[in-house]
């Protein structure tokens, strides 16, 4: 089993999780988070006050599936957040050694 954290643009949330589920991936958690990389940031102007944003606001995704499902779901996560620009964003793969699903006591693949 396999952990993928994809952070993405926030606007682009609904089309990737509409695009998962089109292939059979429904079970994700979202977060709000705030990040930078390349992109560095910004400058915006209020009240005629120019001031920098470090941070700039994301949605990580975090999705646990068999190790089958995961190259289907970065390739439908990369088709569909991706807009060429700098800040689409990261795709992180991490292994999972146990999941278990509290109501029922499964595990591993049949707790996902």
């Amino acid at each position: 089993m396999k952990k993928i954290e994809a952070i993405i643009k926030p606007f682009k949330l609904d089309d990737v999780r509409e695009a998962l589920s089109e292939v059979g991936i429904t079970g994700m958690t979202v977060t709000e988070v705030k990040g930078f990389g390349r992109q560095k940031g910004h400058t915006e102007l209020y009240r005629g006050a120019e001031y920098m944003v470090d941070f700039l606001p994301k949605v990580k995704l975090d999705i646990v599936l068999g190790d089958d499902d995961v190259d289907r779901a970065i390739e439908v996560i990369i088709k569909t957040a991706q807009t060429g620009k700098i800040g689409d964003g990261k795709i992180f793969v991490t292994e999972v050694e146990r999941v278990v699903r509290i109501r029922t006591a499964e595990e591993d693949e049949e707790a996902i």
